[in-house]
C-alpha cells in the first residue's frame, strides 16, 4: 500500500463518526502532529497516540490498530521531514477561515496544533518565550480557542487582519521549528584553535 493510500485510509478512520467526540479528525491530527514535531521535547509515541484518540478506538482487530498507528507515526515523520526541509510546510487545508470560521478546516488544524502545544506547554516557552508567543499568535487566533480573551477579541473582530495572520502560518511553522531545533552555539572553549 502506498503512503498516499495509507493516508487515505487514515483519513477515513479519523473522520469516522464513531470515534470519541474529543478525538482529533484527520485535519486536526495533522496540526497536532505538526506541533509535536516542532516541540523540542519528544513526546513518547504511546502518549501522543492515546491523547489523539481521547479513548481507545474500536478497531476491527489488532491488524487495523497496528496499521492506523503505524500510519500516524509515518505521517509524523513525513511532517518532520517537511519542517526540516527549506520548503514552507504545506497544510492539508486552505489557508483561510472562510465565512464560517467554526466550520473551516483551518480552524480544525489550528485547534489540533494547539492541542499538541498543550501536551508540553512549558517546554514550548522555556527558551524564547516572547518570540514563540508572537509566532504562535496567528495559530492561536486561527484556533478560536482564545476568542473570549480581551486581547483576542479585537483581533477576531478584524477579518482582514485574521486573514493576513493565518496566511502566514506556513512560514511561522518554519520559524518555530528553527527556534526549537536550531543547534545551540558551541561554547568558545570547543572551537578549534587556529595556530
Amino acid at each position: 500500500m502506498s503512503f498516499a493510500e495509507q493516508l487515505a485510509r487514515l483519513q477515513v478512520f479519523l473522520d469516522a463518526d464513531d470515534l470519541h467526540e474529543e478525538a482529533l479528525d484527520y485535519i486536526a491530527a495533522h496540526g497536532y502532529l505538526t506541533a509535536l514535531c516542532i516541540c523540542s521535547e519528544q513526546v513518547p509515541e504511546r502518549e501522543w497516540i492515546d491523547a489523539l484518540f481521547a479513548e481507545p478506538p474500536q478497531y476491527a482487530d489488532d491488524t487495523e490498530r497496528e496499521a492506523i498507528e503505524a500510519t500516524l507515526v509515518q505521517l509524523k515523520a513525513h511532517i518532520a521531514r517537511q519542517l526540516a526541509s527549506d520548503e514552507d510546510m504545506e497544510l492539508p487545508c486552505d489557508l483561510n477561515l472562510g465565512e464560517e470560521p467554526d466550520e473551516s478546516d483551518l480552524r480544525g488544524w489550528c485547534i489540533g496544533f494547539m492541542e499538541g502545544v498543550f501536551m508540553r506547554e512549558a517546554v514550548w516557552f522555556e527558551e524564547s518565550e516572547e518570540e514563540v508567543s508572537e509566532l504562535l499568535l496567528p495559530i492561536m487566533v486561527g484556533s478560536g480557542l482564545f476568542d473570549e480573551q480581551p486581547e483576542f477579541t479585537d483581533i477576531a473582530a478584524d477579518a482582514d487582519l485574521v486573514d493576513e495572520m493565518v496566511s502566514q502560518i506556513p512560514e511561522i511553522l518554519t520559524a518555530l521549528y528553527l527556534i526549537c531545533h536550531a543547534p545551540e552555539e558551541k561554547p568558545a572553549l570547543l572551537k578549534p584553535r587556529r595556530h
